[in-house]
């Protein structure tokens, strides 16, 4: 069964997100590699971010197994428990050149590791490293939560974007704002000079994974979706999965 929503469905975002991430980075790659022989590969790069969030847990004595002896008068250290970092697994797919295998093209759907505390700094400082090189950077956020890209000109009120950053045209980034009731937009995945932009189907891919690993046997629609939706978003969604018998 196919996902109810004409675009993307903000029921993903929530406990499925780390399988569509992964399944959605891996499809782009699979879509994009076709499009780009003989001059250009596709590959899914896999990397660990930094998961956390800017508070820090409250610190606390933990208990202790057995009893330990200490010479006298020596005083017995404290057991604490420390703040450890928990990491998330996450994508790049990479567009590079067949032969020498120049990197040409990044492509970074957006986690959110991405979005938030250290891992939102840590995207920043490889994002930073990007926009100053001579590589393409496309950006997919397709998450509602967590903070935005920053952009000099504030972005439009849209729950989801798409950012476009060609090497050759910085500071300009291209933007696509899209609403919940839109499809997700075919993207130019630009190459290098002298070469014609490749296309991805944003919502095709989506589609693909959707229907391919069966999100719909796992997700309750009579259930709201986390994060939830704003007021105007949460009565058009809930008309929708009415129309399609999925409604409480």
């Amino acid at each position: 069964m196919p996902s109810p929503f004409p675009g993307m469905d903000p029921y993903l975002e929530g406990e499925e997100w780390s399988s569509v991430h992964a399944a959605l980075s891996v499809e782009i790659a699979r879509q994009l590699a076709p499009k780009l022989r003989p001059r250009y590969i596709a590959r899914t790069e896999l990397r660990f971010a930094a998961q956390g969030s800017d508070a820090y847990p409250d610190v606390g004595l933990a208990v202790r197994e057995a009893p330990v002896a200490y010479r006298a008068g020596s005083p017995p250290p404290l057991e604490l428990t420390t703040f450890v970092p928990e990491s998330a697994t996450e994508y790049t797919v990479e567009i590079r050149t067949a032969a020498g295998r120049q990197l040409v093209t990044s492509i970074e759907v957006l986690s959110p590791a991405n979005k938030r505390g250290e891992g939102y700094r840590a995207y920043l400082d490889k994002r930073e490293r990007l926009l100053r090189s001579a590589v393409h950077l496309v950006e997919i956020d397709l998450l509602r939560e967590g903070k935005r890209l920053p952009t000099i000109e504030p972005l439009p009120d849209a729950p989801y974007f798409v950012f476009l950053s060609r090497a050759e045209r910085r500071p300009k980034v291209q933007v696509w704002a899209i609403a919940l009731r839109d499809v997700l937009p075919i993207i130019p995945i630009p190459l290098l000079p002298g070469d014609a932009d490749s296309q991805l189907n944003l919502q095709a891919a989506l589609t693909s994974v959707y229907d391919a690993l069966g999100y719909d046997l796992s997700i309750d629609y009579r259930q709201p979706p986390e994060p939830p939706l704003s007021e105007a978003d949460a009565a058009w969604a809930a008309s929708v999965l009415q129309q399609v018998g999925l409604s409480a």
